[in-house]
C-alpha cells in the first residue's frame, strides 16, 4: 500500500520578507515586493522593475550562519536559509534518524558569481577567480544545502524551468509513497542574475510597470528571486513521532505538451492534463478545490492558456483563484515551492490571497481572480500550478488533514 505524504515544515525567503511570518504580513497588507533593481548595475536599472530579496550576500551569509561567505553563491545562501527554516519548523535535528533525502530545484544555479568572473576575465584574461565559476553548476547549491543540513541518503537537483520546484515536491512525494525514503526536504531556489534579466527582456515579456496577472491590460512578467522549502514525511514517521501535520500532499500531475520552446499551447492542453491528473490522484471532483494558486505570470500567452485550461476543467464553477507573483515576482525555478509554501499557509489559516494589480477582466475568460485578502474561508483542498518553458506543466494538490 502506498504511503501517504504529509507536510510537517515550511520555509520561505522572498521579496516579501525573510520568513513565513513576513510573507503572510505582506500578503495581508497587499504589500508587493516588486521595486527597482539595487543588486547590480544595468542599463535597465530604472526601467525594469524586479522582486529582489532585500539583503546583500554578506547579510544572507549571516542569516544562513555561514561565516565562509566566499564559498556560497547567492543561490546557495537563499536556499539554505529557507531549508533550515523548514527543518526547524518540522523539529528535525538529526537527518540520520530516518532515511532522509533532499531534492532541490534551480535554473540559475551559481550564475551570479560566474557573471562576476567573466566581467573581469573578458577585460583581462589574467584576472578573475576560478573559484567563482566552479559553483556555476545547478547542483552546487543542492550539495551545499545537503552538507550544511547533514542530509546524505538521497540528494538530487531538478531543473525543468518554471515547474522545477513543483517537480521537486512531486518526485519527493513519489519516493515516500513508494517506500524509498521516509522524509524529504523538497523545494527550490533561484537568485537574480543579469543573464535572466537580459534573456527575458530579449523575449520581450517583461512588464515595465510590474506584472498584472489575469488583467486584460497585462503586458508581461516581473522577475523575482527567493527560495521555498517543505519537509514532507511518510505517515509512518509522522505517527511514530506523534508529529503535528500541516497538510497532506494528496495529488500531483505532470504533463508536457511540447508545443513551443517558450510559449504555452493556445488551448492550455498541458495545463489541463496536469490539473486533471492531480485531481484524479487525489480522488477529488473539480468542485472540491477551494482555491487555485495559479501560475499566473502576467504574460499575454500564459494567462490566456492557463485560463482556458481552468475553464475547460472546472467549466462553470471556477474556484476562487489568484496569482501571488505580483507579490514575489516570478522566481523561476523557486516559484513552485514558494507558492506551495503559501498554499500550505492558506490551508493552515483558512486564507485566500489577493491577486494584486488587477483592474479589468480578460475578454476571453469568464472568471476574475480574487482581489482582496480573505479570512476564515473554508479551504480544504488547494491546487498550485507551475507551468514551465518547453511545456513542462505540474499541478499539486494540498489537502487539510
Amino acid at each position: 500500500m502506498s504511503e501517504r505524504v504529509f507536510v510537517t515544515g515550511i520555509g520561505i525567503i522572498a521579496a516579501t520578507g525573510f520568513d513565513c511570518k513576513a510573507a503572510a504580513d505582506a500578503l495581508q497588507q497587499s504589500k508587493s515586493g516588486i521595486g527597482k533593481i539595487t543588486l547590480f548595475d544595468t542599463i535597465y536599472k530604472d526601467e525594469i522593475p524586479v522582486a529582489e530579496v532585500k539583503a546583500t550576500n554578506k547579510e544572507l551569509a549571516e542569516m544562513a550562519a555561514q561565516l565562509e561567505q566566499g564559498r556560497f553563491t547567492r543561490t546557495a545562501l537563499l536556499g539554505l536559509i529557507a531549508a533550515r527554516q523548514a527543518l526547524l519548523h518540522a523539529a528535525i535535528n538529526d537527518a540520520r534518524q530516518y532515511r532522509t533525502g533532499l531534492i532541490s530545484a534551480t535554473t540559475t544555479g551559481g550564475m551570479d558569481r560566474s557573471e562576476r568572473f567573466y566581467k573581469e576575465f573578458l577585460r583581462d584574461n589574467r584576472r578573475g577567480r576560478l573559484r567563482d565559476i566552479i559553483t556555476h553548476d545547478c547542483g552546487d547549491s543542492t550539495e551545499r544545502i545537503a552538507d550544511a543540513t547533514g542530509i546524505k541518503d538521497y540528494v538530487s537537483t531538478i531543473s525543468t524551468a518554471c515547474s522545477s520546484s513543483a517537480n521537486a515536491i512531486l518526485v519527493g512525494s513519489q519516493l515516500i509513497r513508494n517506500g524509498m525514503l521516509d522524509r524529504v526536504l523538497v523545494g527550490g531556489v533561484d537568485s537574480f542574475t543579469l543573464f535572466t534579466l537580459n534573456g527575458f527582456n530579449c523575449l520581450m515579456i517583461l512588464d515595465k510597470n510590474g506584472c498584472r496577472p489575469f488583467d486584460d491590460d497585462r503586458n508581461g512578467l516581473t522577475l523575482g528571486e527567493g527560495a521555498g522549502f517543505l519537509v514532507i514525511e511518510s505517515e509512518k514517521t509522522v505517527v511514530k513521532d506523534n508529529k503535528p501535520v500541516l497538510c497532506e500532499v494528496s495529488g500531483y500531475g505532470n504533463a508536457c505538451d511540447a508545443y513551443h520552446q517558450t510559449a504555452s499551447s493556445p488551448e492550455g492542453d498541458g495545463a489541463y492534463l496536469s490539473m486533471k491528473k492531480a485531481l484524479e490522484m487525489a480522488k477529488l471532483e473539480p468542485g472540491k478545490i477551494h482555491y487555485i494558486n495559479a501560475h499566473g505570470t502576467g504574460t499575454k500567452n500564459n494567462d490566456l492558456s492557463e485560463g482556458k485550461a481552468i475553464e475547460r476543467l472546472f467549466q462553470n464553477v471556477v474556484p476562487r483563484l489568484s496569482s501571488t507573483k505580483a507579490f514575489t515576482g516570478h522566481t523561476l525555478g523557486a516559484a513552485g515551492a514558494i507558492e506551495a509554501v503559501l498554499c500550505v499557509m492558506a490551508i493552515q489559516h483558512q486564507w485566500i490571497y489577493p491577486n494584486l494589480c488587477f483592474n479589468q477582466p480578460m475578454k476571453e475568460l469568464h472568471f476574475s481572480p480574487v482581489t482582496d485578502f480573505q479570512y476564515d474561508v473554508p479551504v480544504h483542498h488547494v491546487m498550485s500550478n507551475s507551468f514551465g518553458f518547453g511545456g513542462n506543466n505540474t499541478s499539486l494538490i494540498f489537502s487539510r488533514y
